[in-house]
């Protein structure tokens, strides 16, 4: 059985689920779920499915989904804090409903809103929904995010959870090309350890580290 090295903490991997499509290591220490290197997407199949995303920002549906960001900031922040959505994509819900309240929220993504400038600053609190799933360099990405975090700060992260309940088999969200790392609760709790945040709240697929 191959192995390979974690990219979120380096340690080493066994060989966790084998498909025609793809193969899939688990982290021995931090207990990620990873796709492996030679299986990683190119950045043309990812913009391919990116596209396909249809996140309508007037979609009620999804402004559900999204809601428990939504108001954990409206409940958290003040009109005049400066937040990120870091990873926005091609239709950003939750800034748009921030903005609808006055709120002042700046977009990043690598495809869609590529503004690298705004890496360089430090804000309040930093949204990332549905995006910690595609990180390829997760360490790198997670340490860019503490990063940009004030001290005080919140980084709100929507992602499905992983558990041993669930049949990886049968389990959609490993089934989007672009979902590439996932998370197990002791995952999140070595994110929230090493990247020295000093808090970790977990209710069902919503996470806030606090900085």
């Amino acid at each position: 059985m191959s192995s390979e090295l974690c990219p979120l903490c380096n340690s080493i991997s066994q060989e966790f689920f084998h498909s025609k499509k793809a193969k899939y290591h688990i982290c021995s220490a931090c207990k990620g779920i990873f796709v492996g290197k030679q299986y990683l997407p190119n950045p043309a199949n990812e913009l391919v499915r990116y596209r396909e995303h249809n996140n309508d920002v007037n979609d009620v549906r999804y402004q559900n989904f999204v809601s428990p960001i939504v108001n954990a900031v409206l409940k958290a922040f003040k009109m005049d804090s400066i937040g990120l959505d870091f990873g926005a994509g091609p239709g950003p819900v939750i800034s748009s409903l921030l903005r609808e309240k006055d709120y002042q929220i700046a977009l990043y993504d690598p495809i869609f809103h590529d503004n690298p400038e705004l890496l360089l600053k430090q804000y309040e609190y930093i949204i990332c929904c549905e995006v910690i799933e595609h990180f390829h360099q997760p360490a790198k990405e997670i340490q860019l995010l503490k990063t940009m975090l004030k001290e005080g700060g919140k980084l709100y992260c929507m992602t499905s959870i992983y558990n041993h309940n669930i049949d990886f088999e049968a389990w959609y969200y490993k089934n989007d090309i672009t979902h590439v790392f996932f998370y197990q609760l002791e995952t999140l709790h070595f994110i929230c350890e090493h990247f020295d945040f000093s808090g970790l709240e977990i209710k069902n697929n919503f996470i806030t580290f606090s900085n």
